[in-house]
């Protein structure tokens, strides 16, 4: 059987923990498709990154799980950056810039390969223009939407991720009906511990989380998304067998640090010096 063309599209970020002073590369876009490619499938990811040395940092960690740079437009300005500091394995977002790949368009020529993979996933800020073009040529796609859930046009949109609340008493058939009621065929919701529910209309099924002890949640439901997406949609899994599979990945994830394994970075001289305002009151915080 010919492996399914697989692409991910968009955010691309440096994560930059100030508390132990390491950086790694990250972004959901980015961090699907690593996965992918981890797992053994064939994938491709476009996304853009600054002229600057937080850019060849990016190009070089996803060269490294086989993912090509040269899918990767280079643009004037900066990378992505968020800066971060961890509280008990979980993430403070103390600064989060999306950079030149903010409301990332791709390129005509990667526009072409995009409209003839088997499925795309847009990560989290998708543009909006592009989604509309994919749902007007009918191509398979995921977006993730975190918890802008509503932010963007829903109407034909194939597949959806998003977050949602992790109490246990905070319901969550109000949001699954909204998401689907805008327009999702299938939506898929993640709760952290609580576990995730996969709606498609016809109804719901739960999984539960698979519990670990944490390290780092970054990239967690990122592995989450292309675990559940090959599973289900091309491993012929049953709904809840790929949630179960996926809840694994993302635990696996969250016990070393990055989106994706990596060996983290000492943060580089130039970072703190380019950043040093927000790190300065991230440090007097």
């Amino acid at each position: 059987m010919t492996q399914p063309k697989l692409v991910a599209v968009g955010d691309n970020c440096l994560d930059a923990y100030l508390t132990n002073g390491l950086l790694t590369v990250g972004g959901n876009a980015l961090n699907v498709a690593a996965q992918w490619r981890r797992n053994g499938w064939s994938a491709r990811y476009f996304g853009a990154v600054g002229e600057d040395p937080e850019g060849d940092v990016v190009l070089a960690e996803l060269a490294g799980v086989g993912l090509s740079p040269d899918d990767v437009e280079r643009r004037p300005g900066d990378t992505a950056v968020t800066l971060l500091r961890d509280e008990s394995g979980d993430r403070k977002f103390l600064h989060e810039s999306f950079g030149v790949g903010e409301n990332y368009m791709p390129a005509p020529e990667h526009c072409a390969v995009i409209a003839a993979a088997d499925w795309v996933h847009l990560g989290t800020n998708a543009n909006k223009d592009l989604v509309r073009r994919l749902v007007a040529d009918h191509v398979p796609f995921s977006i993730d939407v975190s918890t802008a859930h509503l932010a963007l046009r829903l109407d034909g949109v194939p597949m959806l991720f998003a977050s949602g609340p992790d109490g246990v008493d905070e319901p969550v058939e109000s949001l699954l009906s909204a998401l689907r009621a805008a327009g999702a065929s299938q939506v898929v919701l993640t709760c952290g511990r609580r576990g995730s529910y996969f709606d498609d209309g016809k109804g719901v099924v739960h999984a539960p989380a698979t519990l670990v002890d944490v390290v780092d949640t970054c990239g967690a439901g990122d592995s989450f998304i292309a675990t559940f997406l090959t599973a289900f949609r091309f491993e012929g899994r049953e709904a809840a067998e790929a949630l179960h599979a996926a809840a694994v990945a993302a635990a696996q994830t969250c016990t070393h640090l990055g989106g994706f394994p990596q060996k983290p970075r000492p943060i580089p001289d130039w970072l703190p010096a380019k950043y040093a305002s927000f790190i300065t009151d991230a440090q007097g915080a």
